[in-house]
């Protein structure tokens, strides 16, 4: 499925969905799930993940053929993704079995060499292919997958527009996040730090332009100056919302792409895209962009952990607890009411008047998501992660150097080379102190002043 602009009443651009089959039920197996960049995949080690707190591994063939397995040996059950690739192979370090990218078994060191390996000594595989840089995996049988149903965006195919591309684990459940970007009037109050212009919130004008189980289809536009331009909104179920704004030859919008990692998680995978200064977004380093990017994104992350945690506390129905506004939350309950019509499929939901609880509460298997910035998204950043590694070697480094030439200038009798030294370990001083500056910002969330 690819998502293209196209034109409604006004010349407004909005998304054209698959045409709705006739069987109207939404099943959330037979759906593409993004995992992580192709830029973030590591080449020679397994990567884990999980889907609603399925595990699942990721590993590259040396013919560069992806494998997408669950994430358990057949032997012992042992997670896969704590071993490591050999010639092409998945080998599980408790015993060594290996497995193809198919999750066939192709050794067993404990079998005598003319002794079949067992027919059930395999791993469930599932399909995963990449597109337009992201790595897609299909949850449900293989013979179902359709990869005309990737929900890819048709702006990132122009050669004019360049993306950036960023990726972060949140502390809440995927519903909260999806409902959070579907609400386009927070954006101007939460997001203050970033854009300085609580001036500018204001009443929406907001249309629902089609809903059907293929998701939702609407646009906004402010209301304090007339005639403004519409922006198109737009949720592709299970895990897609697009912003789109052009005007003229101006292309511009985001792709956001949810996975639900389990309960009280899930990673977000957004491309920030235009054909206006492509040269910034192509010049500047990743990780520095994604400095912005966090702040962003954390500014109102402590928000809707504690929206999320005071609704699993009511316990009642959102339609009782929310008190919506048509000049703000009209996608908002839109979404949500698409949860009561589609979601009974899911494994846990909470839509506008029904939901269902997940089988096992968070407190009964698992801790809760971390917050910190380190593990939300540095880790799981590739180019992030090299220049947080960097960071730390390079402070280290200067430390060892400032302590050396300071023992240096205290046991030499040279005035001349003491007072060198004495100066270049207070330059490496405050090289390391900036260092360790530069190393905070990979560590630790934004915090509200």
């Amino acid at each position: 499925m690819t998502i293209t602009p196209n034109k409604s009443k006004k010349e407004q651009p909005t998304v054209t969905l698959p045409k709705p089959e006739t069987n109207q039920e939404f099943n959330w197996r037979n759906c593409w799930y993004p995992v992580t960049f192709l830029q973030d995949l590591p080449k020679d080690r397994p990567y884990s993940f999980y889907l609603y707190d399925e595990a699942f591994v990721l590993f590259r063939h040396q013919d560069g053929k992806l494998g997408c397995l669950t994430d358990r040996c057949p032997h012992r059950a042992a997670k896969l993704s704590d071993g490591q690739i050999i010639d092409g192979k998945i080998e599980c370090l408790y015993h060594g079995w290996q497995f193809s990218t198919d999750g066939q078994c192709l050794h067993i060191p404990q079998l005598p060499a003319d002794a079949k390996i067992p027919v059930k000594a395999c791993v469930q595989s599932f399909p995963v292919v990449e597109r337009q840089g992201i790595v897609w995996m299909w949850a449900g049988s293989a013979e179902t997958a359709d990869e005309k149903l990737i929900p890819t965006v048709a702006d990132l195919d122009d050669p004019t527009v360049a993306s950036s591309d960023y990726m972060l684990d949140l502390p809440y459940d995927q519903i909260f996040f999806m409902e959070n970007i579907v609400d386009p009037s927070h954006i101007y109050i939460s997001h203050e730090a970033t854009f300085k212009g609580r001036k500018y919130a204001q009443p929406l004008e907001i249309e629902v332009i089609d809903f059907s189980v293929q998701g939702i289809q609407g646009r906004y536009r402010k209301t304090r100056t007339p005639n403004q331009n519409w922006v198109s909104l737009n949720f592709i179920a299970p895990n897609l919302v697009t912003y789109r704004n052009s005007s003229s030859n101006r292309i511009g919008g985001a792709a956001l792409y949810s996975l639900p990692l389990g309960i009280g998680r899930c990673r977000i995978i957004i491309r920030n895209y235009s054909n206006s200064s492509t040269w910034k977004l192509k010049l500047q380093p990743r990780w520095f962009e994604h400095w912005y990017r966090n702040q962003f994104l954390e500014e109102d992350l402590s928000l809707v952990v504690g929206q999320q945690e005071q609704v699993k506390r009511l316990g009642q129905s959102l339609k009782d607890v929310y008190l919506p506004l048509k000049t703000s939350d009209v996608l908002v309950v839109e979404y949500r009411k698409w949860l009561d019509k589609y979601g009974s499929s899911l494994p846990y939901y909470q839509g506008f008047c029904t939901s269902k609880e997940p089988k096992e509460l968070l407190e009964d298997h698992q801790q809760p998501a971390p917050l910190d910035r380190l593990r939300r998204h540095t880790l799981i950043c590739g180019s992030c992660n090299r220049a947080y590694r960097v960071t730390k070697r390079v402070k280290q480094v200067l430390v060892g150097l400032a302590i050396a030439l300071a023992a240096l200038a205290i046991s030499t009798d040279d005035s001349w080379i003491s007072f060198v030294a004495v100066f270049v370990s207070l330059f490496a001083t405050v090289l390391a102190v900036v260092a360790a500056k530069v190393r905070n910002h990979f560590e630790q969330s934004y915090t509200r002043p």
